[in-house]
């Protein structure tokens, strides 16, 4: 069994769909402002893997929009709770290229060992507007060919998102010891 440390109950969903095993712990810990996703999970599951009786994952996502530089970027989650997929619409007015792309990167660690990180990445757009239901944060504006995350299923995301991705290589790691 694997702790996952995430408040975000979408994100626990999605990683026991894939592993199994899971526990959700909603423990908290710092998330530090840095340039990288990795920075910022290695940092959390610093602070989390000594606090838990045994293995340890934290996850950190962020969405690089190509026409913002890169924005939101590491800063995803506050700009979501910030200005959400309504402010990322605004500013996104008027942009032709649409291209984005969404990270995540899986810190895994046990009580002595040194983190391990596994990451995954989906290519897609943003959308003009909104469309679906499912899924949570930015998945309703971000569109991979006529589809937006939120009108898949949880399946059908799992297979192709950036967090199935990192998630599936944490599992075929695991697998593999």
């Amino acid at each position: 069994m694997i702790y996952f440390v995430t408040g975000n109950r979408g994100k626990y969903e999605e990683a026991q769909e894939l592993l199994g095993d899971v526990e959700q712990r909603k423990i908290g810990y710092p998330e530090i402002q840095a340039d990288t996703l990795e920075e910022v999970a290695v940092y959390g599951i610093r602070d989390v893997v000594d606090r838990l009786p045994g293995p340890v994952m934290i996850e950190d996502a962020g969405l690089f929009i190509d026409s913002l530089m890169g924005f939101p970027g590491v800063y995803s989650a506050y700009v979501f709770d910030t200005i959400g997929n309504e402010g990322i619409l605004r500013l996104m007015e008027g942009r032709p290229h649409r291209r984005a792309v969404f990270r995540s990167v899986v810190a895994y660690a046990e009580p002595g060992m040194e983190p391990i990180l596994f990451s995954g990445e989906l290519e897609g757009e943003i959308a003009l507007e909104p469309r679906g239901s499912g899924g949570f944060g930015y998945d309703p504006i971000f569109r991979v060919g006529e589809k937006t995350i939120a009108e898949m299923d949880l399946a059908e995301k799992n297979r192709i998102s950036h967090r199935g991705g990192s998630i599936r290589a944490l599992k075929e790691w695991l697998g593999a010891r």
